[in-house]
Parts: C-alpha cells; sequence; structure tokens
C-alpha cells in the first residue's frame, strides 16, 4: 500500500465499482491487448547490433586500421567474423525476445541459450524513459527503459517497439501502476493524452540556457586534452608559439606599444569566451529544443531533444529531494535551474538521469510555484531563515586558507617571487567568506527541511522530512576549535553533484536540537518513495 499524497484523491473503499478508464488508457490497452505475447519491432536486431558494435568501436576499428595490408588481412576477417556473429546474435535476440501485459504487471521473456521470465509491477516502475535518436525517428521506434529504485541495471529495457507502441505501453504504466495501490485513478480524462503543460522552453528561453551554462567549456576543454593526447607535445607547444609570435608580430607593426598589445590580447580573449557561448548556445538547442514539462495526474513527463528525442517520466512520490540554483549569469538573466533527485535504478553513476532537470532555467517566481504545484501544501521559499554561528565566516574563510598557502607556496616555487601574485586571492576569499556566512541557514517545518548557501553562485537544497533516510552529525577538527558541528540529512537518489543535503557550521547545542528534531519528525512517519 502506497501512502497517499496531500491534495491526492481518497482511496477507493473495497467493493466499490471502479470508475471508468479514460479514453486514452482504453485505447492504449487495444493496442496492447492483454495476455497476448508480443514481440519487439523487425527492426529492433538492427539497433541491438549498433549497439553492440558502439560498444566495440574502438577493437574493431583498430583491425581495420592496421589490418590494411595484405599479409594482414585476418585481421579484418576477424572483424567481418565479429560483425558477423553479432548480428546472429542479435537476430537471434529478436526472436527469443516476447512481452505482454498480464494485469498489473508486465512479464518479459528473454534469453538465447539460458531463457528467463521476468515479472515487472507496474506499481514498482518509478520511471519509464523513452528515447529516440536520430536513426530512431527516421524508422518510427523508441527505445524503452523501465527503472525502479536501487538496482544496477533497468527493470526492462526494450529495443525497439514502434513509437506509437511505446507511447501506449507507457499509458498502460502510468494507469495500471496506480490502480494497484488501491487509490484514485492516476489519469483523468482531461489529462490522459498530452497533460498539462507545466512548463515549455520557447527558443528564447533556451538561448538564454546557452548563455548562461557552460557546456561550451566542458566541450572544448575536452577536446583540447584529446588533441594533447593525440599529437606530440612538442607539436602542440610549436603550433601555440607559432600562433602567439605571428599574432604579437602582426599585431606590433602599427607600432601601438603595450597599450595596442594588451588590447590585442583583451579582444582575443572576448572574442574565444564569445565563440564558447556561442558553443554553448548551439548545445542547449540541441539538447532542449521542444522542453515541455507535463503532468498526467501524479506522474511528471518531460520531452526534450532537437535530434535525439528524450521523454521520461516519473511519479511525484519518487522524488527525493530538490535543488534550485542561481549562478551569477544566472541572476543577470532573472533566472534560475530546478533539479531533482529520484531514486531510480542506473547502469552508470556517472551518467546523467533521464529526468533530473524539472526546470533547466526559468524566472524565480516560475520555480517556486512549481515547487509549490508539485509539493502540495507545502510553503515554498520558508518565512524565515535561521543563520549559522556567528563565526561562520572565520571558519570557511580559514579552510580556504589552509589550500591557498599550499597554492601560493607551489606557485612561488614554480615561477619565483611572480607566484606572490597568487596572495591578492586573500582579499577575495574573505569577501566570499563573509558574503557566504552572512546569507546561508536553515529553515524545517512540519514537511520540509531546506539548506540555502553560496553567496557568489547560490544554491537551495531541500526534501521532505518523510524522504529523508540518514541522519548524521559531523565535526571536523577545525569545527571543534570553533565549537561547531554540521547535520548532513541523506535521501535516496543523491547524485555525485548534489550530495547529501548539509546544513553546516551550526552552534554545537543548537546542531544537537536540530538533529534531534529531524530524527524525532522521521521516527513518527514512515518512509515514502
Amino acid at each position: 500500500m502506497t501512502t497517499p499524497e496531500p491534495g491526492d484523491p481518497a482511496p477507493r473503499p473495497p467493493g466499490t465499482p471502479a470508475p471508468p478508464e479514460p479514453a486514452a488508457v482504453v485505447q492504449a490497452e487495444a493496442r496492447l491487448p492483454t495476455d497476448d505475447e508480443r514481440r519487439l519491432h523487425p527492426w529492433s536486431w538492427l539497433f541491438v547490433l549498433l549497439a553492440s558494435v558502439r560498444q566495440l568501436i574502438v577493437p574493431l576499428g583498430a583491425l581495420v586500421v592496421f589490418g590494411g595490408r595484405s599479409e594482414d588481412s585476418w585481421q579484418l576477417i576477424g572483424a567481418g567474423v565479429v560483425v558477423a556473429m553479432l548480428a546472429l546474435a542479435s537476430i537471434w535476440r529478436y526472436f527469443t525476445y516476447r512481452y505482454r501485459i498480464d494485469g498489473d504487471s508486465l512479464l518479459v521473456r528473454s534469453g538465447v541459450f539460458e531463457r528467463s521470465l521476468r515479472q515487472v509491477p507496474f506499481s514498482r516502475i518509478h520511471n519509464v524513459a523513452l528515447h529516440q535518436t536520430l536513426l530512431h525517428r527516421v524508422f518510427g521506434v523508441a527505445e524503452v527503459k523501465l527503472e525502479s529504485a536501487g538496482g544496477t541495471r533497468p527493470e526492462a529495457q526494450m529495443r525497439v517497439l514502434k513509437l506509437a507502441d511505446a507511447l501506449a505501453l507507457e499509458r498502460v504504466i502510468r494507469h495500471r501502476g496506480h490502480a494497484a495501490t488501491d487509490a484514485a485513478p492516476e489519469v483523468s480524462p482531461s489529462t490522459a493524452g498530452d497533460g498539462e503543460t507545466l512548463l515549455s522552453l520557447g527558443m528564447g528561453e533556451i538561448v538564454r540556457l546557452g548563455l548562461i551554462s557552460n557546456r561550451g567549456m566542458v566541450v572544448v576543454a575536452a577536446a583540447f586534452a584529446l588533441a594533447w593526447q593525440v599529437f606530440p607535445e612538442r607539436r602542440m607547444l610549436g603550433l601555440f608559439r607559432d600562433f602567439w609570435r605571428d599574432a604579437f608580430g602582426y599585431v606590433g607593426q602599427f607600432n601601438g606599444g603595450w597599450l595596442a598589445t594588451a588590447a590585442s590580447v583583451a579582444l582575443f580573449v572576448l572574442l574565444v569566451l564569445a565563440l564558447i557561448r556561442a558553443f554553448s548556445v548551439v548545445l542547449a538547442i540541441v539538447r532542449y529544443h521542444g522542453f515541455r514539462l507535463s503532468q498526467h495526474g501524479r506522474r511528471l513527463t518531460v520531452e526534450r531533444g532537437l535530434l535525439t528525442r528524450v521523454r521520461a517520466s516519473v511519479p511525484r512520490r519518487r522524488i527525493q529531494a530538490w535543488t534550485l540554483r542561481e549562478s551569477v549569469l544566472h541572476r543577470a538573466f532573472g533566472r534560475r535551474s530546478l533539479d531533482i533527485d529520484t531514486a531510480t535504478s542506473q547502469v552508470d553513476p556517472n551518467q546523467e538521469k533521464p529526468l533530473q532537470e524539472l526546470a533547466p532555467v526559468a524566472t524565480p517566481a516560475a520555480c517556486d510555484a512549481l515547487v509549490n504545484h508539485v509539493l502540495r501544501d507545502a510553503a515554498w521559499p520558508p518565512a524565515g531563515w535561521s543563520p549559522l554561528h556567528r563565526r561562520a565566516w572565520m571558519r570557511l574563510l580559514l579552510g580556504d586558507i589552509v589550500f591557498g598557502v599550499a597554492a601560493i607556496a607551489v606557485a612561488t616555487w614554480h615561477f619565483g617571487s611572480w607566484g606572490l601574485l597568487a596572495l591578492l586571492w586573500l582579499p577575495w576569499a574573505w569577501l566570499v567568506a563573509r558574503g557566504h556566512a552572512a546569507r546561508a541557514g536553515y529553515a524545517i517545518d512540519g514537511r520540509l527541511v531546506a539548506v540555502r548557501e553560496g553567496w557568489w553562485s547560490r544554491r537551495w537544497r531541500f526534501a521532505e522530512l518523510d524522504k529523508v533516510q540518514a541522519l548524521e552529525l559531523r565535526r571536523s577538527p577545525l569545527d571543534r576549535h570553533f565549537g561547531m558541528a554540521s547535520v548532513w540529512v541523506d535521501t535516496a537518489g543523491a547524485g555525485a553533484m548534489s550530495g547529501a543535503l548539509r546544513i553546516r557550521h551550526l552552534p554545537l547545542d543548537e546542531a544537537r536540537r536540530l538533529h534531534a528534531r529531524i530524527a524525532g519528525e522521521v521516527a513518527r512517519r514512515p518512509l515514502r518513495w
């Protein structure tokens, strides 16, 4: 039995006739009849083959490159044999893979030599992800992943289904998964189709997102690192030396002196930054084109992508924690970003979850309204924030100085007296520490526990109390010296970038009281996944 969320319809009493199913669900079940085993799309073997070849692209490429000579033709033959075997395995997988809908579960029959029958209850499916690359769209198909909390792989992965069948399966899971909890139907006739749109991004917002983000810089840095590994180090240094000499030689022809040289360097830096931002805008358009966040009953669905279309959905109750981000560029454009943590399986912990960015970019008012819409009966933002320890800025500054002194020593040893210029970093560190300590704080009420931090780049992180899984009181040596402590609140689904909800640098007695209060609140209510 799943605990109903505040504001959801009351459970249906036993013996009460079930309400009529929405027309969209009836059509979906008519397209995917129950008790009938179905195969994947006839071209599914091709996509399985391409996925297998993609994993072996490096060794196969090496065989092709180094097997071009006649005396090494056996290497090319070996590569052909490998591809042929993969093709046969993919075709055999198509003939041995079956699925059918059985009541409130999905039955998947698969296996080449070792046959297996896997039963996946709809009520345990947390995320339904539809993935469409450009090739998928050409064939009119989609890859479907069904994920649950925990685990190292999806509960079921279908490569591939016809797009209409994939959407029909998503509707059936959405409806029957909620019906299995004995609660009211998740989908109403008004929301059974495209759902209620909560947020959509036009081209103007996507361009703003590209200007705000640093994705272009990440790609440029990766390309530079790859070039440095591929080309000899001397050649790379020679290219930079020749470019620098030619550029400044051209500027020196105008006899402008050091002022013209400084202006040229500044212009060159601005040009590079402009190109990086332009690249970020292009990446944002490719990734977020047609972004739409919609609600289907108690399930949130995100669709996005220009070349590769991604459609992912998750029940509201599966959201474990929320993160609001606001960088300097966010504030310049009057925008914020809203991310969520969900407890879903993931093969690669470094891989981005299908539904993580609830609002890649939106106004602060839109982000707050979205939080209050999904977290019904919650008050966001909190009415008041409790401050940190009065000497928290000293604790922050001292922690930065420990690493700063080491960096200054290394710079001085490497660059001589010029390395002392790194001392100019200390006033900035003092300013950041004072600003962070003055603005940071925490808030807790009967529904949420929240923390805000940062001054230059700001972040708000919060979670429902009944989603808390672990609680910890921490004290480092510096914390003990200043009479401070930190409270770490952990939830399921926290990624490497988000981490635990940390309320740091509180007075020791206050940290103990907060720890006891949260522990008491959590003990009185069941854990909701």
